[in-house]
């Protein structure tokens, strides 16, 4: 083949690459088109066939730079709320695609510097593995970041019967699995690629079983529940002037939910300090105690002792309690590394939030005598931290605020990973936001009901306490990591086989 030939051919599989990376988005919420995620990533495993270390890597970047400039893109609105001109939000949110790229390209590196089997044990064994490895190592590396996880994208798919299994990681397996099956069969319809997609097929038969089986049971009475959802705009929110107008609208719009069992405000529905509220909040109390109920509230406390800023939830009514946010969000609630990046941030003019994380053990609150997990925002994208709940708690509650992602796709991809959460732990969850996405989720992740987006809003209906554990819930994403590397050490002692043959 002449040289000019091959470059060209290379450079194809290059544009190939971020193609596969724009599409996979398209697999998750709102879009839904779920059979991407599996077309996706079996276009990147093919275009690594034969590929060297340096276009491996190469190809990766393309595929991480593809997928998340587009599924993540949104970012950038957040930055403009928080009072960062377009002419740095989007420098910002670039640079943030080509550092989240790098995972897919590490992977790249590896799967082509492992000594290389056959196609099957390449396909079967190194890709998939390696994939859940990467994600595995994007959920907690630098405090973690798991969107666009291809589990997500399967949550109203037949492989969604995984995640009270295995968690997220265990449908992303499948889906993987499923990539290499598909790739390995591109290669050559073989009679032994035919079996290896009738497989895959009984694995998404087998999933779609797991999913019919109820792993939890109704604890108790069924709750009546109410979700405010106050839609202040985020560009007036911490407005002084906005302040009266902000706490009328939560009173008047609870008010018409008076008979809820538990009513649930969105994260920081109070824009300021618990303490700034003392006479709003004993009034509210007493307000929800006469109604024979709870309510829980999201707003900003003061750590004891040295005074730092927390993340709160409050709990009033027959029974009080806070929780404090743990899992904080880099660069909007806290500066990673701040004696490195400080003095950029500072001679750059971006202003970045001084949280505090709360403690990692808090005491469960209980609403009615009945234990919940709550958890704020950023937080319900970590499933091993709401599964530190569980199973104690009945039922889980989430808050957010995702006015700060505008008109965007952000919010529809946060609900999906939030309906996740209530999939693997087979928990009713409640989400109550300041804009929307608002809905209340049953323990197999459909949404029973959902708010309007962009209006104020009570969305009333009904949640049931729940007992027993998933084997998601029993025994975390450690099995599913110990089998990815197992099949990865496989994948790689099979390659050293048939490289010494």
């Amino acid at each position: 083949m002449p040289v000019n030939s091959g470059r060209a051919s290379a450079v194809l599989f290059d544009l190939a690459a971020l193609g596969a990376g724009l599409l996979l988005p398209l697999a998750f919420a709102p879009f839904g088109w779920y059979p991407l995620a599996v077309v996706s990533p079996a276009l990147l495993f093919l275009s690594w066939g034969g590929a060297g270390a340096r276009r491996a890597l190469l190809r990766g970047w393309l595929y991480g730079v593809g997928c998340f400039g587009f599924g993540i893109f949104w970012i950038h609105e957040s930055f403009q709320y928080n009072q960062i001109g377009l002419w740095l939000a989007l420098p910002l949110t670039a640079l943030l695609t080509a550092g989240l790229a790098l995972y897919p390209a590490l992977l790249g590196l590896l799967v082509v510097r492992l000594p290389r089997g056959g196609v099957a044990s390449r396909m079967l064994l190194v890709f998939p593995a390696g994939w859940v490895l990467i994600e595995w190592l994007r959920g907690w590396l630098f405090t973690g970041f798991g969107w666009l996880d291809l589990g997500y994208s399967q949550i109203d798919a037949p492989l969604g019967g995984l995640f009270p299994i295995g968690g997220v990681y265990a449908v992303s397996y499948a889906v993987a699995l499923s990539a290499g099956a598909l790739a390995w069969a591109l290669h050559g319809l073989r009679r032994d690629r035919v079996v290896g997609l009738v497989a895959v097929a009984l694995l998404w038969w087998g999933a779609a079983w797991l999913g019919a089986r109820q792993w939890t049971e109704p604890a108790g009475a069924v709750l009546s529940v109410a979700l405010v959802q106050g839609n202040v705009p985020q560009s007036r929110k911490w407005l002084p002037s906005m302040r009266a107008v902000t706490l009328k609208r939560y009173r008047d719009l609870s008010d018409r939910a008076s008979g809820a069992a538990l009513t649930v405000w969105p994260e920081t529905a109070l824009p300021g300090f618990k303490r700034q509220f003392n006479a709003y909040l004993a009034d509210l109390g007493r307000r929800v105690r006469q109604r024979g109920g709870d309510l829980l509230l999201g707003l900003l406390t003061r750590r004891v002792g040295d005074g730092r800023p927390l993340n709160s939830v409050l709990l009033v009514g027959r029974d009080r309690g806070l929780y404090h946010k743990r899992h904080l969000v880099p660069f909007g609630e806290y500066l990673p590394l701040a004696s490195l990046l400080g003095p950029i941030v500072r001679v750059l003019g971006i202003p970045v939030a001084d949280l505090s994380p709360g403690p990692d053990r808090q005491r469960l609150l209980e609403v009615g005598g009945w234990p919940i997990g709550v958890s704020v925002c950023y937080e319900i994208a970590f499933g091993e931290e709401i599964r530190a709940t569980l199973p104690a708690a009945a039922m889980l509650v989430t808050v957010s605020n995702d006015a700060w992602f505008g008109t965007s796709i952000g919010p529809y991809q946060h609900l999906q990973i939030a309906r996740a959460r209530a999939r693997e732990s087979g928990r009713w969850l409640l989400r109550a936001t300041n804009t929307g996405l608002t809905a209340i989720v049953a323990p197999d992740g459909r949404i029973v009901a959902r708010a309007p987006q962009f209006e104020a809003a009570v969305l009333s209906g009904s949640a049931t306490p729940m007992r027993g554990a998933t084997p998601y819930v029993l025994a975390g994403d450690w099995p599913v990591i110990v089998l990815a590397l197992a099949m990865l050490l496989a994948g790689a002692l099979m390659g050293r086989s048939a490289v010494r043959r």
